[in-house]
């Protein structure tokens, strides 16, 4: 899952983006609001985490140019300054929550996983249903018994269905780093779900 990093603060923001890497996150890093705005068009976040103090567009005016657009995406604000205008007006600009500077990475994560929890629907797929708040994958409401690696890889096809996974995204479901073992996964998954799971050159795999 993808998240959408607004902060001027380079030292800060790579922290942010190494931590919640290790964590499983992707994360796109925009140093300024307008920055933030080109790599919102492409969609696809699960999560917007937004420093309201940035150069050219703020935080709260990104977030406002959003929901303008109907973009109901959770967001948090990050800012060192919490006092209760502030607030309101990032609560009126349509934000889901707020942390102060400096704070726990830790903390930051409980918040992250709560709202984007809170905010997935069931991913549906050629008779296949991911349950995003279990993990659990069913095929016609009968839960499917496979691996914890095949399961991993099978999550992430249908997360990123019709696009396809990166091949990184795929090896981190995997103890070792191996394209042999990857196209054995694949193949195994592609005899268990009898889907139609091609090799995307240059980029990773996907479902048809």
């Amino acid at each position: 899952m993808k998240i959408l990093l607004l902060e001027d603060d380079p030292n800060l923001a790579r922290t942010l983006q190494k931590y919640l890497q290790k964590n499983g996150y992707e994360v796109d890093w925009a140093r300024h609001g307008e920055e933030a705005i080109e790599l919102s068009y492409h969609g696809g976040y699960a999560l917007y985490l937004l420093d309201v103090n940035v150069p050219l567009v703020s935080g709260i005016e990104l977030l406002e140019s959003l929901r303008s657009a109907e973009d109901a995406t959770p967001a948090i604000f990050i800012s060192a300054q919490v006092d209760i205008d502030s607030m309101r007006r990032g609560f009126d600009a349509g934000g889901d929550d707020y942390i102060k500077k400096p704070f726990d990475p830790r903390e930051l994560l409980l918040r992250i996983e709560h709202k984007i929890q809170a905010n997935l629907s069931p991913v549906d797929v050629h008779g296949y249903r991911l349950d995003p708040k279990t993990g659990l994958i069913y095929r016609h409401d009968t839960a499917c018994s496979m691996g914890e690696v095949q399961k991993c890889i099978f999550a992430k096809l249908l997360r990123y269905y019709p696009g396809p996974v990166p091949k990184s995204e795929l090896m981190d479901c995997m103890e070792t780093y191996s394209d042999g073992a990857l196209r054995v996964n694949i193949a195994k998954l592609k005899k268990d779900t009898d889907l139609p799971i091609e090799a995307v050159r240059g980029v990773g795999y996907q479902i048809l």
